[in-house]
């Protein structure tokens, strides 16, 4: 199951569950999975910034791994392995393709300023963990400080044969989904899979603008996967119907600094992880955000049934 251009659906970025001491809580992350795929996603992304994979230690992210990809069957899962040493990643990117990893998400480091020096970064990087090694290429401007103009995302998908995916991130960034659908159209780029995240702030536009899906942490995948099927078959009214429905909510959990604390409360409330803690450095929900949260499920309720007893 590698990772390839033709890679579409839901891949749902999945958190890591931790117990209110702060160890990890295995149990908790096969129930996570099984309620992730339970959702219609089509596969899984683990180790990301939502999964909390810095606060990991190296032998803990391979116990995230080994877990969840035993766990997922043949599902795709893609692993996380930025981090600020090559050597770090090489260990971690080839004993998760051992495992049966689909492929691997890479982000530049916060260094890189110029369009030279980040697709030399991609160079060494796919060097490093080996050309066999499937790439999703994460774009995420607001998290690494880094920003990928689409000549230089070209660039790294032309030079680097082993990249085959996007995680589109930009924000506001529309006109950059745009471009690179166009200069596949036009012959000038090969053909890439395109997942979105932000949140899925912006999925209905995207799935307008040619994402092929979406790549993000939101508490109801399920509607992703509805929403992303919407899109696919041409309901396009359909699709922004259910997005606007959830858009208050989506809203809510962006908030920077407090979203984690938000997404986890709402996934321990649908019974996917036994607890909504968070490894340390953490953000808590005061009362007053906690009646919050229940009044936009309440409401959501209205509209879709995933949400009714929640709020």
């Amino acid at each position: 199951m590698a990772l390839d251009h033709r890679a579409r659906g839901v891949y749902a970025i999945g958190a890591t569950p931790f117990r209110p001491d702060g160890a990890l809580d295995l149990d908790s992350l096969d129930r996570l999975t099984d309620f992730y795929l339970g959702c219609g996603c089509t596969g899984l992304t683990i180790l990301g910034i939502l999964g909390e994979a810095p606060k990991l230690e190296p032998e803990e992210s391979l116990a995230v791994a080994a877990r969840v990809l035993a766990r997922a069957g043949r599902a795709p899962v893609v692993v996380g392995v930025s981090a600020p040493g090559l050597a770090a990643m090489r260990r971690l990117a080839r004993a998760s393709m051992d495992l049966g990893a689909a492929g691997v998400m890479v982000a530049p480091p916060a260094a890189m300023r110029t369009d030279d020096q980040i697709a030399g970064y991609y160079a060494q990087a796919v060097a490093a963990m080996g050309a066999d090694v499937p790439v999703c290429v994460q774009d995420h401007p607001t998290a690494t400080g880094v920003q990928m103009s689409v000549s230089v995302i070209r660039r790294i998908f032309a030079e680097q044969p082993s990249c085959v995916m996007l995680k589109h991130e930009d924000w506001p960034g529309l006109e950059k989904l745009s471009a690179l659908r166009r200069a596949e159209a036009e012959g000038a780029m090969r053909p890439i899979s395109i997942l979105c995240g932000n949140g899925a702030l912006f999925l209905d536009f995207e799935m307008d603008r040619g994402a092929d899906g979406a790549m993000t942490g939101y508490a109801f995948p399920d509607m992703l996967a509805e929403l992303v099927a919407h899109a696919a078959a041409g309901r396009r009214d359909a699709a922004h119907d259910l997005f606007d429905a959830h858009l208050p909510l989506l809203r809510y959990e962006q908030q920077p600094g407090v979203g984690l604390a938000v997404r986890k409360h709402v996934l321990r409330l649908r019974g996917a992880i036994a607890h909504d803690a968070q490894r340390a450095p953490a953000s808590t929900l005061t009362p007053a955000a906690r009646e919050e949260v229940a009044y936009l499920l309440g409401r959501l309720a209205r509209r879709d049934a995933r949400a009714a007893g929640l709020g």
